[in-house]
């Protein structure tokens, strides 16, 4: 027995609350969408389902064969199993997302749907081209082997769909038990932010909880507004170049590199990696902004323990 992709069937909501945050957006100025840069996201959204139903068996027979031939255990289709797929399906959704953004190799999958300088429900759907190319779906075979999951699809999806409403502006706050378990908004933002103090932080699919284990949750700051993006803006609405302009950067920087070392950082070190420091990587950039930003060592009484000795003179 398997399920469908549940979100086929959630697309047409998708775009019903799409069209309603607009008309709140006009009425309260709360939420912010551009004409070209929404159908970017709607084109890439649509190539992104096309790219599915070509690729998309690929990653499904993979999973398929190991749940037949290498599985762990024999559980059916139980309300507990249901409730342990999702959990175990977000936490590898966490694993993936945060090495979609620290191994380029897979961010040249992810970038496109960071790519917009908007954040509204338009954005959600901004996906990619080439996920199943770069083999990402390579983090859920696990699921397959403990055999929690007879089609990834299902689960997956779920997953999906409840971050769909993450991508907007028009909610602040939720209350803060549901802040403290559960990716919101707020969260999201941070994540889609380019700002030193945000970048790489709020991998979470539906739940937070992964984030504040491991160490990447980041609250937002309301004195600091999120601005959105990458730290090199596209400057192009057209959807080939949004699909494709981080793999062609690769081949580009492979290309001219002058060592096997050289082409092996480029293809999996950090975005913005380079082998003499012109570029920048998000660490890299944290810690400049971190840098300019310490406030100096003080005795307690208003001393400044960093600043220099004064000039006395000598007899």
């Amino acid at each position: 027995m398997t399920l469908e992709n549940p979100v086929t069937y959630a697309i047409p909501f998708f775009v019903i609350l799409i069209i309603a945050e607009m008309i709140f957006g006009k009425i309260t100025g709360r939420t912010r969408y551009e004409p070209k840069d929404t159908a970017t996201s709607l084109v890439m959204g649509l190539g992104s389902q096309i790219s599915g139903l070509i690729f998309g068996g690929l990653a499904l027979a993979v999973g398929f064969y190991i749940w037949e031939h290498a599985r762990l255990f024999e559980i059916g289709f139980t309300w507990w199993a249901f409730i342990a797929a999702f959990i175990l399906d977000d936490l590898a959704y966490y694993v993936f997302h945060r090495a979609s953004h620290r191994i380029r190799w897979f961010w040249a999958a992810h970038v496109i749907h960071h790519s917009s300088q908007h954040y509204n429900l338009s954005t959600a759907l901004r996906q990619t081209w080439t996920g199943v190319p770069a083999l990402t779906f390579i983090f859920s075979l696990p699921l397959f082997l403990l055999a929690f999951i007879l089609d990834d699809r299902f689960i997956s999806g779920i997953n999906l769909i409840y971050q769909f409403w993450i991508h907007t502006e028009a909610i602040h706050r939720m209350p803060r038990w549901f802040e403290a378990i559960f990716n919101t908004p707020s969260h999201h933002r941070v994540h889609h932010a380019t700002n030193p103090r945000y970048l790489d932080a709020n991998f979470a699919g539906a739940l937070i909880i992964w984030d504040r284990l491991f160490g990447s949750f980041v609250s937002e700051d309301d004195d600091e507004p999120c601005r959105y993006g990458i730290i090199k803006q596209l400057g192009t609405y057209n959807p080939l170049k949004v699909a494709f302009h981080e793999w062609l950067g690769i081949f580009q920087d492979i290309k001219g590199a002058s060592s096997l070392h050289q082409r092996l950082c480029y293809l999996f070190a950090p975005p913005g990696w380079s082998p003499d420091g012109s570029r920048q990587t998000s660490d890299q950039i944290r810690e400049s902004w971190q840098q300019k930003t310490a406030k100096p060592a003080s005795d307690g009484q208003g001393l400044d323990l960093t600043a220099p000795l004064p000039h006395l003179p000598v007899d």
